[in-house]
């Protein structure tokens, strides 16, 4: 370190972490770049993003107002992060690490200066830095031309290794024991949030017991009950659970970054003619969208051919979103490898080693007969022949009413 006042320090503090994926893993991410930069000349990446440096770097930042980087260049790779986080994000990082501190505003973006002297073309993620962030940096690096990264990248990251589908794997057996958690916890007269709670804390020992070494943060369970079943992604409340309600399990670990989910229906204690003869339509559509995964499958076919199996039944005016995504280094607030999706505007072709699930949603709002979210989620990893269900959950009517 220089002086109590310097701008840019090095605290390479501790050993280098442990890490699920192995040097040659991180050093074939990286060189994908690298070849991306040579066909495109670009000099030099910087990449801002959750998920692109955790992805490329192996680290997840807490953004908390400062920024990040990953500077990936011909010949090395170097993280920049904030003070405030000691020598984490050097023990993460495969590569180097610089750390600049606060006493001057601009610190940030002299580190970049520093980890980009001689780039003409720089590629930056277009999709994630702000407008103000681009001024910055064209005053920062004057006559450096910004090239976007952000769309390359995404492609490079939806086609999983084999060490990534491990960590996949090991996502989804997760996601399976906090849904048992959750269903043992369901009872008339419990609140989402004790029931949410259970299914989170189930996750998170599991993590913690499977790893020599892991940062456990963001896991997470979502679940609703009655009218709160209408959104994927509404939020737990303190609503206590009635007998016959609609009720919807999500329960979503993070292992070092990666996201896995399982999402499923249930019904506490029974459930009405109306709602069973909805969810197993529901149902119907989700066993059929899983033998359609395979590698050839356009996204948009798949969406297409399952939109006339709610049409024939007069209930695709109540589906909400697409029918499946992309898996892998992506999170509710962060992150989205969008090429992969499997909505009508998508004409994408399934690859061996994508992974992606397939869950199919309908929502009938309330005073109609089953009114209520139903929705079923299960993970598959796309094969040369086929796709792999890693996901062991049950579903359906005989399973979840609990």
């Amino acid at each position: 370190m220089a002086d109590d006042l310097a701008r840019l320090v090095t605290w390479h503090n501790g050993e280098k972490s442990f890490s699920p994926f192995s040097e040659a893993e991180m050093a074939r991410r990286q060189n994908a770049v690298r070849d991306w930069m040579g066909q495109n000349d670009v000099d030099a990446c910087l990449f801002t993003s959750y998920h692109c440096i955790n992805y490329y770097a192996g680290f997840v930042y807490c953004y908390f107002g400062r920024k990040y980087g990953f500077v990936i260049d011909r010949d090395g790779a170097t993280s920049i992060s904030a003070g405030i986080d000691g020598g984490q994000p050097w023990r993460r990082t495969f590569g180097d690490n610089v750390t600049y501190t606060d006493w001057r505003k601009d610190n940030y973006f002299h580190a970049v200066q520093t980890l980009t002297k001689g780039v003409k073309r720089l590629g930056v993620e277009f999709d994630h830095i702000t407008l103000d962030t681009q001024c910055q940096l064209q005053d920062a690096l004057p006559g450096v031309e910004l090239v976007d990264v952000g769309q390359p990248s995404m492609w490079m990251r939806t086609i999983k290794s084999e060490e990534e589908h491990v960590l996949i794997r090991k996502g989804a057996q997760v996601a399976d024991i906090g849904g048992a958690a959750v269903a043992e916890a369901v009872a008339a007269g419990v609140p989402e949030h004790e029931v949410a709670i259970a299914g989170t804390n189930a996750m998170i020992r599991e993590i913690a017991a499977s790893y020599p070494y892991v940062e456990l943060m963001d896991t997470w369970t979502w679940f609703q009950s009655g009218i709160n079943t209408d959104g994927a992604h509404n939020p737990v409340t303190n609503r206590v659970v009635q007998a016959g309600d609609i009720l919807s399990l999500n329960t979503f670990p993070m292992i070092f970054g990666y996201y896995t989910a399982l999402e499923r229906t249930l019904f506490c204690e029974h459930a009405s003619d109306a709602h069973l003869d909805l969810w197993e339509k529901n149902v119907a559509v989700h066993r059929r969208g899983l033998d359609l995964i395979k590698p050839g499958a356009r996204c948009c076919d798949i969406a297409a051919e399952l939109n006339d199996m709610y049409r024939e039944w007069d209930l695709l005016q109540y589906r909400s979103f697409g029918y499946g995504h992309s898996f892998g280094v992506l999170s509710h607030y962060y992150g989205r490898e969008a090429g992969v999706e499997l909505r009508e505007d998508v004409d994408t072709i399934l690859q061996p080693g994508m992974v992606v699930s397939m869950e199919p949603m309908i929502m009938l709002p309330e005073g109609l007969p089953g009114a209520g979210g139903y929705r079923e989620h299960d993970i598959l990893i796309v094969t040369e022949d086929g796709a792999e269900n890693i996901t062991g959950f049950p579903f359906g009517p005989e399973h979840n009413i609990l």
